[in-house]
């Protein structure tokens, strides 16, 4: 299951209590105090983790607790420090105070790490309140608490090319063409209810990343059919492959009403997204008039229509091409990412 929303509450650990204690053994006079120091409280910490790819482990547990410090104990013995606790996140995660709605981290980059709540401070134990009138102080300080706040996470897809279209235009099998992804394909609308990824493998190892979006309709920038819930997950691509049916001279749209439409809603929801580079492909010209229609497209349009068929893999290897022209991938494209640093904890733990 996809999810790509949650809410959940998170809390650092508590700062153990300083001991009250007093060293008293025979034959050792003056022994005086000897109360440790409490350890200090587990922070929390949110990293953007390769492999990870939704935040499904998230949306059935709400509370995620650090561990709290250690009180201190006799013969000046510090408290055990808490386990510090880290939220394996995917990449592309946005954090936000749910309270204030102010986005605290962007994890835009694989590894990235930030402590979302700091743990508390252990308290003093009565050792560190001698002095040199106060020879037998009794007092020791309690732990600090650590911090808590609610969070909502959401997860906005990094890929290099997002698909957009109206519902049953040929997105999802024209990922699963180009790409070894498997997402539902059938003859109803809205067959693709979450997003998909897919790598696309060109020779010479170059490859992208391509996402299909759940199809769009009129209105879906206010939230109609899906496409307000999924509309984020383009954002963050660089180069929108807009699939339009033209094999179809019985719909209910032309095409290029339907390209326009789709062109409207990106544009209300944010003019940003609608700036983006993008190819224009008509699908299904394998059916009687297909060719005519992408044609036709072009002229109404204004602008190149590359001609395919997702069915039969017609015109696709151009379509990847140009993808990559306009990508302007080079070398990084096939680097491979690193394993997370987990932030060492603090020495006493």
């Amino acid at each position: 299951m996809f999810r790509d929303v949650v809410r959940i509450r998170v809390q650092s650990g508590n700062g153990g209590r300083g001991a009250v204690s007093f060293r008293r053994e025979k034959f050792v006079p003056f022994g005086g105090p000897d109360g440790g120091d409490g350890g200090d409280g587990g922070h929390v910490y949110a990293v953007a983790t390769p492999g990870v790819d939704t935040l499904l482990d998230f949306s059935g547990r709400h509370h995620w607790i650090a561990k709290n410090g250690m009180p201190g104990m006799g013969k000046k013995m510090y408290g055990r420090d808490g386990d510090d606790l880290t939220l394996r996140l995917p990449l592309g995660t946005l954090i936000y105070d749910r309270d204030t709605n102010v986005l605290i981290k962007d994890l835009s980059e694989m590894d990235e790490c930030i402590r979302i709540a700091e743990g508390g401070k252990g308290g003093r134990g009565n050792t560190r309140f001698a002095t040199a009138t106060h020879q037998t102080p009794r007092e020791a300080e309690p732990g600090t608490e650590g911090q808590q706040r609610w969070l909502r996470l959401e997860l906005k897809l990094f890929a290099d090319v997002g698909i957009v279209g109206l519902p049953n235009a040929g997105k999802s099998t024209i990922l699963s063409r180009l790409s070894k992804a498997k997402p539902k394909i059938a003859d109803y609308p809205f067959t693709t209810l979450q997003p998909q990824l897919g790598i696309v493998e060109l020779s010479d190892h170059r490859r992208f990343v391509m996402a299909d979006i759940p199809g769009l309709i009129e209105g879906a920038h206010a939230g109609a059919g899906l496409g307000d819930a999924f509309l984020r997950h383009i954002e963050r691509t660089r180069v929108i492959l807009h699939i339009v049916d033209v094999g179809d001279e019985n719909a209910a749209i032309a095409p290029d009403e339907a390209y326009r439409m789709i062109r409207g809603e990106l544009e209300k929801y944010s003019p940003e997204l609608a700036s983006k580079q993008e190819i224009v492909a008509g699908n299904k010209i394998d059916l009687t008039g297909g060719g005519e229609g992408a044609r036709a497209l072009a002229d109404q349009i204004g602008c190149e229509v590359l001609p395919v068929s997702a069915a039969s893999g017609i015109g696709l290897p151009v379509v990847t091409e140009k993808l990559w022209g306009l990508l302007g991938r080079s070398e990084e494209a096939t680097s491979k990412p690193v394993a997370p640093r987990i932030p060492p904890h603090r020495e006493g733990s």
